[in-house]
């Protein structure tokens, strides 16, 4: 215990960091890569669990968002009790959670039951998140946190590749997973359990205890309020996906009212004595600016990774396994980028390395707007790779820009915002997308299915519009049924193609808002001059923006505030 006592001395004293923050930082990403995975695996369940439960279109975007709304709504919450309890005891406890939840959710006999406890993981997914790049911005001295995120960031790339991929083994292999649980996808949950205990065991070893040294009052009035005000946000906008409109008084109630109380929130944040969350940060650009890229990039990927495998399974007739490969590049190529995004950024700076990111998602997204039934699947997968790339370039250097302005103490609640911001985005992507795919696919069906024969029965043509696969399934029964298989096949083909003309004005909304995304990136962020090659350069030059002045100021108290978080003669383990 003395010679660890010396060590942690040391590294107070010398502000480079803690002394086994890379060790650290490899057992985050494990924790960071469970919650990641398990989206990516659902997404490619979709269609067998579509299949099996019976799930209407809107009952799999509740699927998806059930977790996304639990998640984004307490992702704040869980910021700031890591800072005020300890965020290492906070990421126990969520890991935990998470972990008994998904190991539910494999045996969910109804659509319902899925979607309760997948809401239960996005309250324990919640915890984890912000907690690990609040402990990566406390143990990472400002010159070594851009990798650092830039490793974090690439974890989530990494999930991209391995979850399609792992979900579509166990999906191609059900014997396991049927003689558990009783059907052909619970394994795509019950993957979560091992990942969880080994995260576990390796957090308990090697990552340490931090939090604020000096905790304010715990604002009380101030979390309840971005709880409620986030959950009613964010249940209207997942409520349009069912209702198949914005003007239902369903979505438009909730989405005010959350407007309105998080309104609230921020006005009583700003003249608090003991607010959870500093109001003045968004007057900074460069953290407001970054704010924004990141949650319309991920607007457009969340939309994007919610239709592609409905491409890929039902129109090219690829099974699961084909189909979560094809992710792969996606994730080659984020994984290549955000790591080194760091070095990028020291010879270009954060707004042109930003703006290029996004201007390459912009082409990505060009591509699948063009996309045909017979596009060559090579051509494809280097779409996926630009977009990853792009993506890469994006969220690793804004997410470094917010970090970097934040006080250490703080430095949960302040992740917990970016994430928050970056949930919502990523929930307005697939309610919105899932919308317009779910209402332009059912008006285009009107004229095909006039095809079939007068007698069809007007209660199949209703359940054949809920969603391309009901359409399959429907004419499937019908065929069965004596339907000739020639109007089946010429429905179906012509099925298809509504499909895609849906998937292209999907893209088309994802293209725009990445086209404003660039707009603001390019015209809006200000320079800032990365802090590595402030150290290289010695005194360097002055702060051009306010954002460059916070960063230099939380580069010289670096060293305070680390012994503030490890008091001296004692490490919290």
């Amino acid at each position: 215990m003395t010679q660890q006592v010396k060590t942690d001395q040391a590294w107070m004293a010398s502000g480079e960091g803690h002394p086994r923050r890379w060790a650290i930082l490899s057992v985050l990403v494990v924790s960071l890569l469970v919650v990641v995975l398990d989206n990516t695996i659902l997404n490619i369940a979709l269609p067998t669990i579509q299949r099996d439960l019976n799930a209407s279109q809107g009952e799999l975007v509740w699927a998806v968002d059930s977790y996304v709304l639990a998640f984004a709504a307490l992702l704040f919450t869980w910021g700031v009790l890591g800072d005020r309890l300890g965020r290492k005891k906070i990421l126990i406890f969520g890991l935990v959670l998470f972990a008994a939840a998904s190991a539910i959710c494999a045996f969910s006999s109804s659509a319902g039951m899925l979607i309760g406890f997948r809401a239960v993981m996005g309250v324990g997914g919640a915890a984890v998140m912000p907690t690990t790049l609040a402990i990566i911005t406390v143990v990472f001295p400002p010159h070594e946190r851009g990798k650092a995120i830039g490793a974090w960031a690439g974890a989530v790339g990494a999930a991209v590749a391995l979850g399609p991929i792992l979900g579509g083994v166990l999906l191609q292999n059900p014997q396991w997973s049927n003689w558990l649980t009783g059907n052909d996808w619970g394994s795509v949950f019950l993957v979560n359990v091992p990942i969880v205990i080994v995260g576990l065991i390796a957090i308990i070893r090697v990552v340490p205890e931090t939090k604020d040294p000096n905790p304010r009052r715990l604002d009380l009035q101030g979390l309840a309020l971005s709880v409620i005000g986030l959950t009613a946000l964010i249940y209207g906008i997942i409520h349009a996906s069912s209702t198949k409109s914005w003007l239902d008084l369903g979505v438009v109630i909730p989405v005010l009212a959350g407007l309105a109380i998080i309104a609230l929130f921020l006005f009583l944040e700003a003249r608090s004595d003991h607010s959870s969350f500093d109001v003045t940060l968004f007057r900074n650009r460069g953290y407001a600016v970054s704010l924004v890229a990141v949650s319309l990039a991920f607007f457009a990927l969340s939309g994007i990774t919610f239709t592609l495998p409905f491409y890929l399974q039902i129109l090219r007739g690829y099974d699961t396994l084909i189909a979560g490969l094809c992710f792969v590049p996606f994730a080659i190529g984020q994984i290549i980028a955000a790591p080194s995004s760091a070095k990028t950024v020291l010879r270009f700076g954060y707004r042109k390395v930003m703006t290029g990111g996004l201007i390459l998602v912009t082409l990505a997204l060009v591509g699948l707007v063009f996309l045909q039934l017979d596009t060559p699947i090579w051509l494809l997968l280097v779409v996926f790779f630009i977009f990853g790339l792009g993506m890469g370039n994006v969220i690793a250097p804004a997410s470094t820009v917010m970090q970097n302005v934040l006080p250490l103490a703080r430095a949960g609640a302040g992740s917990a915002v970016q994430n928050t911001v970056r949930q919502v985005g990523g929930a307005l992507g697939v309610a919105i997308i899932g919308t317009v795919l779910a209402t332009q696919y059912a008006a285009n069906l009107k004229g095909t299915l006039t095809q079939l024969p007068p007698q069809f029965p007007e209660a199949a043509k209703q359940a054949a519009s809920e969603s391309v696969i009901a359409t399959m399934g429907v004419l499937n029964q019908a065929e069965a049924g004596g339907l000739p298989a020639s109007i089946a096949n010429s429905v179906r083909e012509a099925a298809y193609a509504d499909f895609l003309t849906a998937s292209h004005l999907a893209s088309l909304i994802s293209l725009v808002v990445v086209v404003i995304a660039t707009l603001v990136v390019g015209f809006g962020l200000p320079h800032i001059t990365p802090l590595t090659k402030k150290i290289e350069m010695g005194a360097g030059p002055a702060p051009v923006d306010a954002a460059d002045a916070m960063v230099e100021t939380e580069a010289a108290d670096y060293r305070g505030q680390a012994q503030g978080e490890y008091p001296t003669g004692k490490e919290q383990v």
